[in-house]
């Protein structure tokens, strides 16, 4: 009955010395778990950043009055 978590602890065991010994190599982790590695654009993150930059610049140096950082 106890198979179950002495696999797991294995299969743990495993990947830690497969994956943690100095040199990682993200993309065969990536494949054996599955992940797909595409990745989205951040043309769309920018731009958006890029807004509130320009929405928000007259605030950059805003200091409170009472002296308080927030």
């Amino acid at each position: 009955m106890g198979r179950g978590r002495a696999k797991a602890k294995q299969v743990k065991v495993a990947r830690q010395l497969k994956y943690n010994s100095g040199h990682t190599d993200l993309d065969r982790l990536s494949d054996e778990l599955g992940v797909s590695s595409a990745r989205p654009t951040t043309e769309v993150e920018d731009s958006y950043d890029d807004e509130l930059l320009d929405k928000y610049a007259d605030f950059a140096d805003y200091q409170p009055k009472d002296g308080s950082a927030s």
